[in-house]
C-alpha cells in the first residue's frame, strides 16, 4: 500500500491559475465565435441591437442624457443608417438621418434627464435601415 506522500498533488495557486487560464480562453473563444456568427447573419434584426447600443451610449447613471446626436453616431451599425427620437417630459429630441420608407423600428421605455436633477419617464424610438 502506498503512502499519501507518494501521490501526485498540485499546489492550490497553480490550480487556480490553470482554472483562470481556461476561463479566459473560453471567454475569448465565445466572444470571437459570437462576432463571427453575427457577421454571417444578414437577416438579423438591427433595430433592437442599435436601440440597446444607443441607450448604453447615451445613458449615465441609468438615465438617457439628450441630445442624442453623438450617441446615435456611435451606436449606428456599420452599413446602416439610424434615426432616433426621444420623447420625455413634454420635450422631443431627434438624431440621425431622415427616415427612409423601408425602416425597422423599435421602441424602448427609458428614463430621460430633461434638466439637471430632473428625470422623466420617456419613450425612445430607434429606426434602422440599410445605407444606399
Amino acid at each position: 500500500m502506498s503512502s499519501s506522500s507518494a501521490r501526485a498533488q498540485v499546489e492550490p495557486l497553480a490550480a487556480l491559475a490553470a482554472v483562470f487560464a481556461v476561463g479566459v480562453g473560453l471567454t475569448l473563444y465565445v466572444g470571437a465565435l459570437d462576432g463571427a456568427l453575427a457577421a454571417l447573419d444578414d437577416d438579423r434584426e438591427m433595430a433592437p441591437t442599435a436601440a440597446d447600443a444607443l441607450v448604453a451610449e447615451a445613458s449615465s447613471f441609468g438615465a438617457v442624457d439628450p441630445p442624442l446626436s453623438a450617441a446615435a453616431k456611435r451606436a449606428r451599425p456599420t452599413g446602416y443608417r439610424l434615426n432616433a427620437t426621444l420623447a420625455a417630459g413634454g420635450k422631443r429630441w431627434q438624431a440621425g438621418s431622415p427616415r427612409s420608407r423601408r425602416v425597422d423600428c423599435v421602441e424602448r421605455r427609458v428614463s430621460a434627464r430633461t434638466a439637471p436633477g430632473t428625470v422623466h419617464p420617456g419613450r425612445l424610438e430607434v429606426c434602422v435601415w440599410p445605407a444606399a
